[in-house]
């Protein structure tokens, strides 16, 4: 750079345009394990889990919740739909904002080799392999019942033998102008 002052002057003019954010950051107290701790509660949850809902009846929605104000014990919550809609919507990003998951050390272009370098320099195990349940044990799971056996007798087990598609009624023929 010394030799072309000219080209120096560009890049630091170019460094000058954009608003800069200062970031101060300082020694985590209680290691990098807490903060991959605390970090990992918000990046991958969601507001609300399918199987935490229970029921909609009507104009209410009952779902499993832990009320914190009693040692996370597990209740019930019955809500109007509006105020269920409304809390929801509370935990949705404002729109431009980005999950924090998609970048850093959980961004997807290098995800593989940034856990493992974290795991080794926390040296924590590698996960268990993610198992893939099959759509029946999920809904048994979910639902608690054998959700392919007859509806009437409880036995057997229903299979699909042929899709049958939609009847789409023909338009009747125009008659010419």
């Amino acid at each position: 750079m010394e030799s072309d002052p000219h080209g120096t002057r560009i890049l630091i003019a170019a460094l000058r345009r954009p608003d800069w954010v200062v970031v101060y950051a300082k020694q985590p107290l209680g290691g990098p394990a807490q903060v991959l701790e605390y970090l990992g509660r918000y990046t991958h949850r969601v507001a609300i889990f399918n199987e935490r809902i229970l029921g909609i009846d009507g104009s209410h929605v009952r779902f499993r919740m832990r009320d914190s104000a009693n040692g996370n014990r597990k209740k019930v919550m019955r809500l109007e739909a509006g105020e269920f809609i409304g809390r929801f919507m509370q935990h949705m990003l404002p729109s431009g904002f980005r999950c924090i998951r998609h970048y850093g050390l959980l961004g997807s272009a290098h995800k593989a080799a940034n856990l493992a370098a974290a795991r080794a320099a926390l040296e924590a195990p590698a996960p268990d392999p993610i198992v893939v349940e099959s759509v029946e044990a999920f809904m048994r799971r979910v639902t608690g019942i054998e959700w392919l056996n007859c509806p009437h007798c409880g036995e057997g087990e229903l299979r699909v033998v042929k899709a049958i598609p939609p009847h789409m009624p023909r338009a009747p023929p125009r008659e010419p102008p």
